[in-house]
């Protein structure tokens, strides 16, 4: 039966992730479209957390689920395998060639805890147990799981629980618009040499890191040479490279791997989102057999272990959405869309708060700044990205919002991730109602209140 509202706390029985704020019950989705319980229309600009790659109501993606839970809902992954597993994994290692092992899991977090394990127990197996240190990003972001938390660097989501995290030594995000020009050692690799040399190469195990930014750095695209540099720099210093795509890749910046057009394979890839279309929840630790064998050949497993890996309907939601995007060659369509995305885009470069808009396929950033010859960043007191959230919510337009990439605290930007099946009048749609959310919130902060 349909529940009544107030859907907000403590009136529900849901422990909602806000807790000040009502929230609209969605009722139906299709194509890029959700609808709430009164009737209202939101363009999923985000994809959600830039999950709905498929777009909502895929009739394929459900009637697999449901015939796979028909058969059987659950197997115990130690002791069983079954089609949707397998076919998954063969779909996620032949878009990914080098990479020829899938391990399947639940979420992004569990890709990543799973793949810094990794790293560490295989140097442990292959004779090489001094190699313990994993290097990341700042700014970054890999999940809130304690230890996808720790490699990670948000401030604002570490600070309450930094006695429990791990520290994880840090390089410069590779992050063009806050670069000193083109030979900031950020830019160059010479930051990471930097921090691999400091910390001991001996004692590095991998350096996990996005290939193009995701929320931390809101879509920043690294310059060609980058990739190039740090992968040589893995080799010559024996560190695994971990690629983690769970927002960026599965096709989202134009090709199934965010690496691709630097020609750079990773040691390890981590995926999530996309893969299912968001339909179940997914990811998936990929790696190639080289490094898998050194664990058959030792232990004989993963130290990493889920109840709700390896899950049958899970599998299937992602094998039938892997399926959907080669027939409908839906990541060849996010190439083709994503200039005519970013291109609605530019027009807001002329807007004074906006210092930069960025990103590759249907994926783009938005910053916002108070001063752009200097990129000084907004007062955090304005929460200006949430603001502008919440207005476009109003006028029927999902974003992302994020905070801290400027300097931890400060900097606002917007993402948005609509779903491959976009259009172009959908993206015309999209540009006209973020920015009258746009002129809307600046208006606000001029006349001194809040939206």
């Amino acid at each position: 039966m349909p529940f009544l509202g107030p859907f907000r706390y403590p009136d529900s029985p849901v422990h909602y992730r806000r807790l000040k704020r009502a929230y609209p019950k969605i009722v139906r989705g299709e194509g890029v479209w959700l609808y709430d319980a009164d009737g209202k229309a939101y363009l999923d600009g985000s994809g959600g957390a830039y999950v709905a790659s498929l777009g909502h109501g895929s009739t394929a993606v459900a009637e697999a689920m449901a015939a796979q839970a028909r058969r059987f809902g659950y197997v115990n992954g130690t002791q069983f395998t079954h089609d949707a597993a397998e076919e998954v994994a063969q779909a996620l290692t032949a878009l990914s060639p080098g990479l020829d092992k899938a391990y399947l899991l639940a979420n992004g977090g569990d890709a990543v805890e799973a793949a810094i394990k990794f790293a560490r127990q295989y140097w442990a197996e292959a004779g090489r147990p001094e190699k313990t240190k994993v290097l990341s990003l700042d700014p970054s972001y890999h999940g809130n799981t304690l230890l996808a938390l720790s490699a990670g660097a948000r401030a604002s989501y570490k600070k309450l629980f930094s006695d429990w995290l791990v520290d994880f030594p840090r390089v410069p995000a590779p992050y063009p618009y806050r670069a000193d020009g083109d030979s900031d050692p950020a830019l160059t690799g010479e930051a990471f040499e930097r921090a691999v040399l400091a910390a001991g190469p001996d004692t590095v195990a991998a350096f996990i890191a996005e290939p193009v930014g995701g929320s931390s750095t809101g879509a920043s695209v690294p310059p060609e040479r980058y990739w190039k540099r740090i992968r040589a720099l893995c080799d010559r210093y024996q560190v695994l490279l971990i690629a983690d795509e769970v927002l960026c890749g599965a096709g989202r910046t134009g090709t199934w791997s965010a690496l691709e057009p630097y020609g750079v394979l990773p040691d390890i890839l981590t995926l999530g989102k996309g893969i299912s279309g968001g339909y179940a929840p997914l990811s998936a630790m990929l790696a190639p057999r080289r490094l898998v064998d050194v664990l058959a050949r030792g232990t004989g497993s993963l130290a990493h272990n889920q109840t709700f890996s390896h899950h049958p309907v899970t599998c299937a939601a992602g094998a039938a959405a892997l399926r959907i995007m080669r027939e409908q060659r839906l990541v060849e369509r996010c190439a083709r869309l994503g200039p005519a995305l970013h291109a609605r885009l530019s027009g807001l470069l002329d807007h004074p708060l906006v210092g930069d808009v960025r990103g590759r396929g249907l994926l783009a950033g938005i910053e916002f700044v108070a001063d752009k010859k200097t990129k000084k960043p907004l007062p955090r007191s304005l929460r200006f990205s949430e603001a502008l959230a919440d207005a476009a919510l109003e006028r029927g337009l999902v974003v992302w919002p994020n905070y801290g990439n400027a300097d931890g605290e400060a900097g606002d930007l917007v993402m948005l991730a609509p779903p491959f099946i976009v259009t172009e009048t959908e993206l015309d749609e999209l540009a006209v109602r973020l920015t009258d959310a746009l002129n809307a919130v600046t208006k606000a902060v001029h006349a001194g209140r809040k939206t």
